[in-house]
């Protein structure tokens, strides 16, 4: 994954290299450099550089770009973790319980303006191309965020609406960021569609996988409280399957359990007992075989591309390491 590691490389150096915030008021700016230096993956920044350089672009060329998406990736977790009133991130205090709830609202709110003016630092035509992208991926995303706080209080959800949400609510900026690399570097419709599909496809899988992780995964490599989607009554695909192949006491069970009044109930206890559930019912190997056909139906886009066969190795293998990893 030389390209994408180069990307990453980057990406990193070009942070530390300058202050890309204003200073004044640090108390709006602060804690979006606490959230930007609590690292990550930089996934997204790095398949926009990489997506560019595979399309006939230089890495540095996405910079900026890489930028706006990682700030306002960061903007969405800031925000998701109100909501999700969650007390840490990255194994680190969250930016609203490390300062206070209106300051992480702020915060976030400029964060997505932010973006937009690194999207301007390219000239006009590209800028426009996008802002037209990033716009509508933005929107998608609030839609998604929406749907998946709309499902933890609905017992009316299919595994169809699971899909489109998580859809609008992760993949479509991976998705985003592959395209806008592709415009960035000059590439015809047909390439930035395929690009696009790519991200789209290897984002459906990359959210089972966190969904996988969450229920299931080491607390201490996650950097997040295990059982979190089971908590929050989230209508997962391991929740969704769950029920699918449940026995009417182990259906009962499990709405019960996920039932928003069911205050009288443990946490620990709750998360125990539908952990319980679903390794009853294989769940998690479910989950495991609908994310490895979103990730071949990523790869079967990947395989259409005019572009050299070193870059699509690299593009397969990153595949295999976004959905298999621990973390």
């Amino acid at each position: 994954m030389q390209i994408i590691n180069e990307s990453i490389l980057e990406f990193e150096n070009y942070l530390a290299s300058e202050n890309h915030l204003p200073q004044s008021p640090s108390s709006l700016y602060e804690p979006i450099n606490y959230i930007i230096g609590l690292g990550g993956k930089r996934v997204r920044p790095a398949l926009l550089m990489a997506s560019c350089a595979y399309s006939g672009g230089q890495i540095r060329d996405g910079l900026n770009a890489g930028f706006a998406v990682e700030i306002f990736h960061n903007f969405t977790l800031l925000h998701d973790d109100i909501m999700d009133n969650a007390d840490t991130r990255r194994g680190q205090a969250t930016v609203h319980k490390k300062y206070d709830v209106n300051s992480a609202i702020l915060s976030g709110d400029s964060m997505a303006f932010i973006a937009y003016q690194y999207l301007l630092k390219y000239n006009p035509e590209i800028s426009i191309e996008l802002i037209a992208v990033f716009s509508r991926m933005a929107i998608e995303l609030c839609e998604g965020q929406r749907l998946d706080m709309d499902f933890e209080q609905s017992e009316q959800v299919t595994i169809s609406d699971y899909l489109h949400m998580i859809t609008n609510k992760t993949s479509v900026l991976l998705a985003a960021c592959m395209q806008m690399g592709a415009i960035i570097a000059g590439a015809d419709k047909a390439h930035q569609k395929h690009v696009y599909e790519f991200g789209k496809n290897i984002g459906i899988a990359f959210q089972i996988q966190d969904d996988i992780l969450d229920t299931f995964g080491d607390a201490s490599l996650i950097g997040k409280k295990s059982g979190g989607d089971i908590s929050q009554n989230k209508k997962t695909y391991l929740y969704l399957k769950a029920l699918e192949l449940s026995t009417d006491q182990q259906k009962e069970e499990l709405l019960l359990l996920y039932n928003s009044n069911a205050d009288n109930i443990d946490e620990e206890e709750k998360i125990a007992k539908v952990r319980k559930i679903f390794n009853t019912l294989v769940v998690e190997e479910y989950a495991n075989q609908l994310k490895e056909a979103y990730m071949d139906l990523a790869i079967s886009h990947v395989r259409q591309l005019d572009i050299a066969q070193s870059f699509k190795d690299e593009l397969i293998a990153f595949s295999e390491y976004l959905v298999k990893r621990s973390n």
